[in-house]
């Protein structure tokens, strides 16, 4: 797997830097940050021309820097349904079925920043953590559990089994955010844009809730919405 851009980088090889396997550097480019990373990581790189770089990311802004990394690493969704349930140290967040990497990329960095959370995707009809997730994601994925389950629906009942109330954001919600009141411990699911949570999903919800739009009624791209309904859960928590 490759991982290109300045910040998601440095940032890897500042928390992972035993997951890089090899660093191209641009020659003639200002990189010496990414150079300071490097050196302190005790990370060896190979300064290369620029077709080189866009021969091995076809299409990718590099900004001269492109590192081979291991594969993305997932995360056991039973031990962060254990995390959410054993001391409430994180909530999980259901993506389901984002197809559009560059969303997923979105709700990956916004949720890592906010801290508190675990990513849940499913294994069919949604995109994986892939180059274009993790360059959107700017680093992020370093900072955020993500796991792959094989059905949400048995996932989020694997959940409630265990006492997790479960949120949806729906546009036509029961409940304005505003108003929500949170349960503990936590699950909250954000649909795909246009078709929203799927119908067998929205079922298995405790409840629905409703981000309020006081300009167009259009939608909020969901990666917006999702950092949305997260802040406002981190908020809620705030004496």
């Amino acid at each position: 797997m490759r991982l290109y851009g300045k910040n998601p980088v440095i940032e890897r090889m500042r928390v992972r830097p035993d997951s890089v396997k090899k660093l191209y550097l641009r020659k003639r480019t200002e990189l010496s940050s990414v150079v300071k990373e490097a050196k302190r990581a005790g990370i060896k790189f190979e300064s290369v021309e620029d077709p080189f770089l866009r021969s091995i990311c076809p299409g990718g802004n590099t900004q001269g820097v492109v590192a081979e990394v291991s594969d993305f690493e997932y995360s056991s969704f039973s031990d962060e349904l254990c995390r959410c349930v054993d001391d409430n140290s994180t909530v999980l967040v259901f993506a389901d079925g984002i197809t559009d990497p560059q969303n997923l990329g979105g709700i990956v960095r916004n949720l890592a920043c906010l801290g508190g959370f675990s990513l849940i995707i499913p294994k069919h009809d949604s995109v994986e953590i892939n180059e274009t997730v993790l360059r959107v994601a700017s680093g992020g994925e370093n900072y955020l559990p993500v796991s792959r389950v094989s059905n949400t629906v048995s996932a989020l009942r694997k959940a409630k089994g265990r006492g997790v109330w479960v949120a949806g954001a729906d546009i036509t919600g029961r409940v304005d955010i505003r108003a929500a009141r949170w349960k503990y411990p936590l699950a909250v699911v954000i649909g795909a844009e246009g078709r929203g949570i799927r119908p067998g999903v929205l079922k298995e919800l405790d409840e629905t809730i409703c981000l309020p739009m006081a300009g167009a009624q259009l939608s909020y791209n969901v990666s917006v919405a999702a950092a949305l309904f997260c802040y406002e859960i981190n908020r809620s928590k705030t004496p």
